[in-house]
């Protein structure tokens, strides 16, 4: 190929960083934002597209309050739109080039490859014209789709009258599909029953050992199909950590000047995103799942060709009517022309008839956006079934303050014994009921499972064949390495990969689940009652052991043993669980199958053994105990994330400490200092619109050290009694109070209740505390809102509202303080975690062996004071919510008042923290505080 035409390529050299300040702040355009931006979210806008540019993972800290989703959305798709330009000039120029290559004489090219090369010339010139016009073609293939798709996007946008075509189009096929229904009668529901038998049974199972073909669990596609797969192009991934975070993050795109030239998609569950009332009334996920799948393998099957094949007797199987190829393409150029977020997308869904679960994952390739939960993109399954490439994409990551323990969270897994012994159970009457049905490759992997799941049992003291409620167990916790687990299981034999390729190709825990919800209550049960012969070892080694040379004849051997033992043995017996539970309780246990959650527990058990541990937990009664594996190490799982993503964005309104963050997450995960680049900024709060104070000593002198020797004694419950008291007395509005733990306030009330304490409190604010339930939380933030705006307007002897709440609960994250609502938020103790617990010490000892000591501290000590003071920031937080927001926070601890405590503050509320060492000082500058703002507002 001629050195004068290649392959586009980006020119980093002609697009310097600008995440070393100001260097880029002219050859950046104006961004367009919604209005006037504040200084601080220009530099973030800018900072934010230099890091793009230059393929950085950036960690970016904005507090709340300062517009970031806004900032994010205007910087991260002002580059994208730049970079597609640069992309499109670079394809026609070289476009331009290459048709010119093409139209030259090849005289002075044959000239010169006669020295070069000992091919003919005319060889030589072919070849090269051959390679230049087949790259030449391929720039105008994709240059013709990209057209072809901008303009379907733009008539779906503007042109009505096809909107009113299609839906016209629809509306008349929901007629015919009903006719059809009605016309068929009841001669469906005669079939009904083993059309949906049939679909309980395990296809026939293909390992990698048997066949290279093509697996019978994945359908080819239609014909129809081929028009919905469309190349992935450079897009951005915005994921948080819930609906609603999502669901606001969408509104904002909607409000910016982006809005009608961004092709935004949102993903989510089938759950929330199905429209088929048949398949929605199924209520459980898991039944949803199974349902929809099923129905999209029967759409792709095709009938048997061969002369003289059998058919299957019964009715067509079912398929979804919402997934027609034409209703699913036109539904994805729709949800790719207008931003809409879950609710949106249903309603679209319904009005076109097409699928909207289906439609948002094929919209995926060809958007520019993509909005979705964490778990679709930190977890690499459920990556890969979503259909999200991240080769050479942006990801952004935001409200990444907790992404450590998220990741952690993501890939841990727990189960009872009582989850244990019912997938048995399950299993076993499932593979009984159709043992003359199932193929022997299934009955083979099957028999393993059962196997696992025995072994699994034993490890927690118990046997799957009695109820785990009546089974005792000594009590105590035992930590191992994944290799100790599995020899104690005795489960070492077991190719845990290939027990994992079946449960993924064979879908067993669907076909598992809608066993057990379609037999409830018909001989089906959670536990057999009585004894059962223990379960013979299968013959299969693991594949790298001696005796693999053998293993085909000894799993014919096991195979053989097992038949013989299922046509010998009686059915498994019910057990009645009235005496155990109540009527919900036991209709739960028998609706859901745990085989889910088992299944994760194997696919973890596959981690290496440096990066996880087992914790083996016992409580009396197996039903009680439980087995947890917990990840030490999230950034094996993070690593892969971040070595094919273009660029990371892991923003946050407290991202300190940054330095910790770094060595566990980033320089683990095996990224360099070079790559990584940091933006903090302040708030756009004037600096007299805060007042953090470091409360050291309350008002009778005793020092506030809420130690867990101290903490609980009435000199120090008294004393935090009367610091409350004091504060309530100036403080108007509302203040919010955070207690370490819910047992803590709960003993803390308890005294002050007896002592009186109580009572003197709520003749100055009315008394709130956070709910157990979480669907009460907006219940309660109402009273609470209102009772602060009854009493601002009565000005009578209550001045507002104290609510109580808990560091790490329901109120310290999510929840909005602004205003009157939290004029003052007071942090009771510090909120440490608990130093006993044997997974908290586990991790400890994992940093301590594989990170560097730094600063004269071990990493697991920095584990600790980092756990808390993330939690302190995410709870002083919650005030200040806007501009012309004022608020006091109030830190009532001595241990606060500490250099390296205090640097792990955020920057906006460090730079402004008063450190008091009497009760006296802190209490007048707070009166000052509150007495200058009341002055500002008669203003």
């Amino acid at each position: 190929m001629s050195s004068r035409f290649r392959r586009p390529t980006r020119r980093k050299q002609e697009h310097t960083s600008c995440c070393t300040g100001t260097s880029m702040a002219n050859e950046i355009p104006e961004f367009p934002f919604p209005y006037q931006p504040y200084p601080i979210q220009e530099q973030f806008m800018k900072a934010l597209y230099g890091a793009l540019e230059d393929s950085k993972v950036g960690i970016f800290e904005s507090p709340t309050g300062t517009g970031k989703s806004l900032s994010l959305i205007c910087g991260a798709l002002t580059w994208l739109k730049d970079f597609e330009e640069r992309k499109r000039q670079e394809t026609a120029d070289l476009l331009q080039e290459g048709e010119a290559v093409l139209s030259a004489p090849t005289t002075s090219s044959s000239a010169s490859s006669q020295n070069s090369s000992a091919d003919p010339d005319w060889i030589t010139d072919f070849v090269q014209k051959k390679s230049e016009r087949e790259l030449v073609s391929k720039i105008k293939e994709d240059e013709i789709k990209r057209k072809k798709r901008e303009e379907r996007l733009e008539m779906i946008r503007h042109n009505a009258q096809l909107k009113y075509a299609f839906k016209r189009k629809s509306s008349e096929e929901d007629e015919t599909l009903k006719l059809l229904q009605l016309s068929k009668g009841g001669e469906e529901e005669e079939a009904l029953g083993d059309a949906e038998e049939e679909e309980l049974i395990v296809a026939e199972y293909e390992s990698d050992e048997d066949s290279k073909t093509k697996s019978k669990f994945c359908g080819g596609a239609d014909d129809e199909d081929d028009d919905l797969v469309e190349e992935h192009v450079t897009k951005i991934y915005y994921c948080s950590r819930t609906h609603s975070q999502l669901a606001q993050f969408v509104h904002e795109v909607q409000k910016s000047a982006f809005c009608q030239d961004v092709r935004v998609v949102t993903l989510g569950s089938r759950q929330n995103l199905c429209i088929n009332e048949d398949v929605r009334r199924l209520g459980s996920i898991q039944r949803i799942n199974d349902r929809c799948m099923e129905m999209q393998k029967n759409r792709h099957e095709k009938p048997p060709q061969e002369e003289g094949a059998k058919r299957k007797r019964g009715p067509a199987k079912a398929v979804c009517p919402f997934a027609g190829a034409t209703a699913l393409q036109t539904l994805r150029d729709e949800v790719l022309g207008a931003v809409s977020d879950i609710e949106q997308l249903v309603t679209l869904g319904r009005k076109t008839h097409a699928c909207p679960y289906y439609a948002t994952r094929l919209a995926v390739p060809s958007s520019q956006l993509v909005v979705l939960p964490y778990q679709m993109v930190l977890h690499a399954a459920t990556r890969r079934a979503s259909g999200i490439q991240l080769k050479g994409q942006i990801l952004i990551i935001d409200e990444a303050h907790n992404l450590s323990d998220t990741l952690s969270c993501i890939h841990s897994v727990e189960l009872t014994g009582a989850q244990f012994c019912r997938a048995f159970s399950q299993l076993r009457q499932y593979s009984e009921r159709y043992k003359s049905r199932l193929k022997a490759k299934n009955l083979m992997y099957i028999r393993q499972i059962l196997f696992v799941l025995e072994g699994l049992v034993q490890v927690l003291g118990g046997k799957v064949g009695q109820n785990p409620q009546s089974q005792t167990t000594q009590p105590g916790t035992q930590l191992l390495t994944i290799n100790d687990f599995l020899f104690k299981a005795q489960i070492d034999n077991i190719n845990l990969f290939k027990l994992q390729r079946y449960f993924e190709k064979s879908m067993i825990c669907r076909k598992l689940c809608g066993f057990v919800e379609k037999y409830a209550g018909s001989g089906v049960t959670p536990h057999p009652q009585m004894p059962r012969p223990q379960t013979p070892r299968p013959q299969t080694p693991h594949p790298q052991t001696p005796g693999g040379l053998n293993k085909e004849n000894r799993r014919t051997e096991g195979l053989s043993r097992y038949l013989q033992a299922l046509q010998k043995g009686p059915p498994a017996p019910s057990v009645p669980t009235g005496d155990q539970q109540g009527p919900a309780e036991a209709e739960h246990v028998l609706a859901a199958s745990p085989m889910m959650q088992v299944e994760g527990f194997l696919m973890a058990l596959t981690n290496s053994n440096k990066d996880g541990r087992v914790v083996v937990h016992r409580q009396g009664t197996l039903s009680e105990s439980s087995v947890k594996f917990l990840l030490l190490n999230p950034a094996v799982h993070f690593a892969q994330v971040l070595t094919e993503c273009r660029a990371v964005i892991i923003a946050g309104g407290t991202m300190q400490p940054v330095s910790d963050f770094k060595q566990e997450l980033l320089f683990s995960a095996g990224v360099a200092q070079e790559r990584i680049t940091e933006f903090s900024c302040g708030h756009v709060i004037p600096p007299g619109n805060i007042l953090p104070l470091v409360m050291s000593s309350g008002p009778s002198g005793q020092e506030l050290e809420f130690t867990f020797q101290n903490r609980d004694t009435p000199r120090m419950m008294d004393e935090t009694g009367r610091v409350l008291f004091n504060l309530c007395t100036v403080v108007p509005g509302g203040v919010v109070c955070f207690f370490p733990s819910y047992e803590y306030s709960r003993r803390t009330l308890a005294h002050w209740d007896s002592s009186g304490a109580l009572a003197r409190l709520a003749a100055k604010k009315k008394i709130f505390q956070e709910p157990k339930k979480a669907n009460q939380v907006e219940q309660v933030l109402g009273e609470f809102s209102r009772c602060i705006q009854r009493c601002a307007a009565d000005g009578g002897a209550l001045t507002g509202a104290l609510l109580f709440s808990v560091v790490g609960g329901k109120m310290s994250e999510g929840i909005n303080f602004s205003d009157d609502l939290g004029r003052c938020v007071v942090m009771v103790g510090m909120p440490y975690p608990n130093i006993k617990s044997p997974e908290l010490q586990e991790k400890m000892a994992y940093l301590d062996k594989h990170l560097p000591h730094a600063a004269g501290r071990s990493p697991g000590q920095a584990l600790i004071e980092n756990l808390c003071m993330r939690a302190v920031n995410q709870s002083i937080g919650r005030a200040i919510r806007h501009r012309g927001d004022y608020s006091s926070i109030v830190l009532c601890d001595r241990r606060y008042s500490r250099p390296a405590t205090v640097a792990k503050l955020p920057e906006w509320i460090r730079s402004r923290t008063q450190v008091h060492a009497s009760f006296g000082t802190a209490f007048a500058a707070l009166r000052k505080f509150f007495v200058e703002k009341k002055k500002q507002q008669a203003v």
